[in-house]
């Protein structure tokens, strides 16, 4: 098998140190020498762990993807002369019986220095920077709702069924009346007359939703329960202006993706964050939505296929295309929406929305690479690709309800 780097490092990085091994194929000889060391997971082992595989004129430096402990070696051996190459952990499994960590290094540098190996997506600084923001603000977010919805379990017990009339508890007129009730107002009229906007016209039905047992002792549980909702809404503020200063340089993706249907501000905060808005790294769109996990899976043995189910993909990015997709799929008069209801009703709504998602996908590859917005094909796309179809398909529908179709050409 030829040599593609003659001098290769491999990495089994653990929480405590780094077993770290050097193979040197000399072109002269027909065996390559091993050397293996053990360097701790500090800042300054690590350092000198650099300078070690500088002075061994190291070309490649394979390692695993461990956790999170592959960040600090990688971030400060990313900055030497050499190639660095984080790797999937099922591309690299060892042969069972015989996996220890020195194994597991003289093995990462095997498969490096024969050039079996591909490495991992890494953004640069600047997107790792952003994934931090908006991965904190989406914990901060689910943190918060879930707070939100203990404070709803304590109304419920109070009687007050003010989440059965609002669709925002922590909306601008539940708010208010959650905070007057804490107040000590306790009249189910008076607080409904706080309803604001298109809640005024509910304003019966909220004074009979406000009616409960409510009394000092709720109300110094939901002050408890208000006190880290605000506190965690002032963090989702600061989060969300921090967010905006790093998205500078981004700000033209985030304008042409938001012209997709479903597609909010925060949400293409997260498709950047994640994909790095730099579509040149995907040689396809179908790449991307490979990577991404939005593609049937392929595990096919003898000409028999054994699972298409889609790869697990980046979390934080299906967790923002699904609450895209969702959007669109409810969306009137768009493609998303047709396509939508096209696989729904045979493949069933999870199916129909992964389908969405990669359409989404094809799309942003599209668009970042041509800088064009989106064009949206219309909720009568499929009608006009296949009008044929579309016909066949309503006079079977009425057929089988039993009605005689007789079709007669309009008039031009």
């Amino acid at each position: 098998m030829d040599i593609v780097h003659y001098r290769c490092a491999g990495l089994d990085v653990s929480k405590r140190d780094a077993k770290v091994c050097v193979r040197v194929q000399e072109p002269t000889h027909a065996r390559a020498s091993s050397t293996v060391t053990t360097w701790d997971s500090v800042t300054n082992q690590i350092l000198a762990l650099r300078d070690y595989l500088i002075g061994e004129k190291v070309t490649l430096v394979v390692m695993e993807a461990t956790s999170d402990y592959w960040k600090s070696f990688y971030y400060l051996l990313e900055e030497g002369p050499f190639e660095i190459m984080l790797v999937n952990s099922r591309h690299v499994k060892n042969l069972p019986g015989r996996k220890t960590d020195v194994s597991d290094a003289a093995w990462l540098a095997q498969l490096g220095a024969h050039g079996l190996v591909r490495g991992s997506f890494v953004p640069p600084e600047p997107i790792r920077k952003l994934r931090d923001l908006t991965r904190t603000r989406t914990t901060i977010v689910r943190e918060r709702s879930r707070e939100i919805q203990r404070l709803e379990k304590l109304l419920e017990d109070t009687g007050i069924k003010l989440s059965s009339v609002v669709t925002d508890l922590h909306g601008v007129s539940g708010r208010a009346m959650t905070d007057a009730l804490v107040a000590g107002e306790r009249d189910p009229k008076v607080l409904a007359e706080l309803a604001k906007r298109r809640l005024r016209s509910k304003i019966p039905e909220l004074s009979e939703a406000l009616t409960g047992r409510f009394n000092d002792h709720h109300a110094f549980l939901v002050r408890v329960q208000l006190d880290p909702i605000d506190q965690r809404t002032h963090i989702i503020e600061e989060l969300t202006a921090h967010i905006e200063e790093e998205m500078i340089p981004f700000r033209c993706a985030r304008d042409l993706m938001v012209t997709i249907p479903g597609i909010s501000t925060k949400v293409a905060d997260v498709i950047i964050a994640e994909t790095g808005a730099d579509m040149s790294r995907f040689p396809t769109a179908g790449h991307l939505a490979s990577w991404a996990g939005t593609c049937p899976g392929s595990n096919e043995s003898a000409g028999r296929v054994k699972s298409t189910r889609t790869r697990p993909g980046n979390p934080h990015l299906k967790g923002a295309l699904g609450i895209a997709a969702m959007s669109a799929a409810h969306s009137k008069g768009t493609y998303y929406s047709a396509k939508y209801r096209r696989l729904a009703g045979r493949r069933g709504p999870i199916k129909a929305v992964v389908a969405i998602e990669h359409a989404m996908l094809v799309a942003i590859w599209n668009m970042l690479q041509t800088g064009e917005t989106y064009s949206d094909p219309g909720d009568d796309f499929y009608t006009r690709r296949s009008p044929d179809k579309a016909k066949n398909r309503a006079i079977e529908q009425l057929r089988n309800l039993g009605y005689t179709v007789t079709l007669e050409p309009t008039a031009a």
